[in-house]
């Protein structure tokens, strides 16, 4: 399936409901957070072994499928509704990531090795992550 296809999916779920009206920006975003916090509250005490195997009972792993699916539920419609290619986005991302990121310097290292202090990385103007 589609990314255009699931954004169609829960866009006819939310107009069958007449939910288009609750659905601003700000509301979608709030609910996004919500949900990955919801994600989150099953990771929240478990031991790094215990969290690899997560999917092993079935009972935690619906719960897991469940709360990645609310989330992406919500990021797909705050992409519809602020009118975001979402491939498109994942494609300049990955490009400002790579020139961020070059492999040359980060290979093996820990992703808490910012970029803007490897040695010869500029943040260049979006310094934003």
């Amino acid at each position: 399936m589609e990314i255009s296809e699931l954004q169609a999916m829960v866009a006819r779920f939310v107009a069958e409901r007449d939910w288009d009206r609750f659905h601003t920006p700000k509301n979608l975003v709030m609910a996004l957070v919500g949900e990955v916090g919801e994600l989150a509250e099953i990771f929240q005490w478990l031991t790094e072994d215990e969290a690899w195997q997560v999917m092993s009972r079935e009972e935690q792993a619906e719960r897991v499928r469940h709360e990645m699916a609310d989330v992406l539920s919500y990021l797909l419609r705050l992409a519809t509704v602020l009118e975001v290619d979402l491939v498109a986005a994942m494609r300049e991302k990955g490009a400002v990531n790579a020139a961020r990121y070059p492999v040359e310097l980060v290979k093996g290292r820990s992703e808490l090795t910012k970029y803007t202090r490897l040695p010869g990385v500029s943040p260049g103007p979006a310094a934003q992550d």
